[in-house]
This record gives C-alpha cells, structure tokens and sequence, in this order.
C-alpha cells in the first residue's frame, strides 16, 4: 500500500479560482483589501510577503505592503496598526512574524481590530473559535481540515492526534478537530510514548519542525497524515516532519513538504479577506 499524496496546490487553486470569480464581479471601486505589515528584512519573511501580495494582485484584490525598520518601536509599529484598522479600504491587517525582539508579539496582535484579524489570532477570534462560534479561523489550522476533507475521511469519531501545541498551529487545530467531533489528543515533547499515542491515531497532525521524527512504523496503518513542518535542510531543501519514504507506505492519505499545506495557508489568508470584506 502506498498513500495517495493530498494536492495541496489544486485544492488551493480551487478556492483562490472561486474567490477571483467572485471578485471579478465587484466594481472596481469596491474590492478586498489586504495590507502586510513587514518589519526588518528577514529573507524569508520578504518572500513570504512578497508571495501574498502577488496572489493579492492575481485575485484582483487591494494590496498595500507596510515595510518597515527592524529598529522600530513597538509605540510606532501600534500607530502603524491603528491607522490601518481605520482605514476603510483594508478589510484585512496580517502582520508578518517574527517581530524584532523589542516589540511583543502578542501587544500586536491584540492591537489588531478583531474584525480585521485574517490571521486569526486576536484573543477574541480564538476564544470564538474555542466556544465553536463564528469568527476568523488561523489560516493553517483551516487549511489542514480543508485538506483532511478533501480526502473524504469522515473526521467525527475518528482517534486524532496533533503533535505540537503552539498557538499558531497546534492548539487552534485541536480546537477545529474537536469542533469536528473527533477525540483529540495534543502530543508535545513532554509527551511519554508518543509512538503508542499515534498508533492509535486516524488523523495525524505533525506541527513541531523536527524533521523527519516521525516514521511509518509509529503510525497507524491507514492514518490521514498532514505535515505541516517546513525545515530547510543543508540540502537547501524543505523538509516535513514526516519520514516521508517510510510514512508513505503505511498512511492512507499524506500531504507532501512543499507542496501541501504551505498553498492552502496563503487560500485560506485569500479566504479570510474576502469573507472580512463581505461584513463590511
């Protein structure tokens, strides 16, 4: 048995298509409007935002790109927010981490209208997503059960695990899961066991950044396996979590590093904006 590779790329195609059908129909005037808060010149946090302010272009959005000095202050990067959350033509503010280390991730994030928070992760919009209520879903974590889904494995009932407890990924993704009615076990590196606890899994999330931990003989034979980690290897290349040549043999479904869950993150962002500028 050898698992079917998830295509993150046409599911994401899938919804970035739809949602350009959508915007195409607006006038021209009136459109999504996303702005990417940039701060210092991390390599790979440019090409990341340079990557959502192309699909930005491609979807027919509105697209302001806020680059700024590493040596900012968290007073002025606050300002920066409050007039973005001010101004009428942006629907949608992600600010782009990791932040300097004089300014506090979380002050920023807790600066961002709620209401404009496409990242998902002002305190109000994951405490929506704990009480399962309305409210904007982290991108990754929404991508992953969109993926899950594609496979057409019916999550309610099933034995999850995620591995990773990180606010960004690992608690909203349990969260989600538990929404969906699955038993959800979150696994970290305090955990005792870890290969009894995937063994059990029907659904596996793997959100640490070590790769290549995880190998087939750990997991349950059938598991849907999502791996979310992306480690740039001294190949130059990235690299998941998952023991890929090992764990394609024994999962059912399993999404490839690159290829997988990175393109549904940056639909998902796509997603938030727009349903973000349909309540405005």
């Amino acid at each position: 048995m050898s698992a079917t590779i998830i295509d993150g790329k046409k599911i994401a195609a899938e919804i970035t298509d739809g949602i350009k059908r959508e915007v195409s129909k607006l006038p021209a005037d009136k459109r999504p409007g996303l702005a990417v808060v940039l701060v210092g010149d991390n390599p790979a946090s440019q090409a990341y935002v340079n990557s959502k302010e192309k699909k930005c272009l491609e979807l027919g959005y509105y697209s302001v790109k806020k680059e700024l000095p590493g040596t900012i202050s968290e007073a002025e990067l606050l300002k920066v927010i409050t007039t973005l959350n001010a101004d009428p033509k942006i629907h949608g503010i992600l600010v782009q981490m990791p932040l300097p280390k004089q300014i506090s991730d979380q002050k920023v994030l807790d600066a961002i209208s709620p209401e404009k928070d496409v990242d998902g992760l002002h305190p109000l919009n994951l405490g929506r997503l704990l009480r399962n209520e309305k409210g904007i879903v982290p991108c990754t974590p929404k991508g992953i059960i969109k993926l899950i889904k594609s496979t057409g494995v019916e999550i309610a009932g099933k034995n999850a695990v995620v591995l990773g407890r990180s606010n960004l990924v690992g608690k909203p993704v349990a969260a989600l899961l538990t929404n969906e009615n699955a038993t959800v076990t979150i696994c970290h590196s305090k955990t005792v066991e870890l290969a009894a606890h995937l063994k059990q899994a029907d659904i596996v999330v793997l959100a640490i950044g070590k790769p290549g931990l995880i190998t087939g003989q750990m997991l349950k034979k059938g598991a849907v396996v999502i791996d979310v980690g992306t480690t740039r290897g001294a190949d130059g290349k990235l690299h998941g979590d998952a023991d890929f040549d090992s764990v394609v043999k024994v999962a059912a479904y399993l999404t490839p590093v690159p290829g997988g869950v990175g393109p549904l993150t940056i639909a998902c962002l796509m997603e938030n904006t727009y349903e973000a500028f349909r309540k405005f």
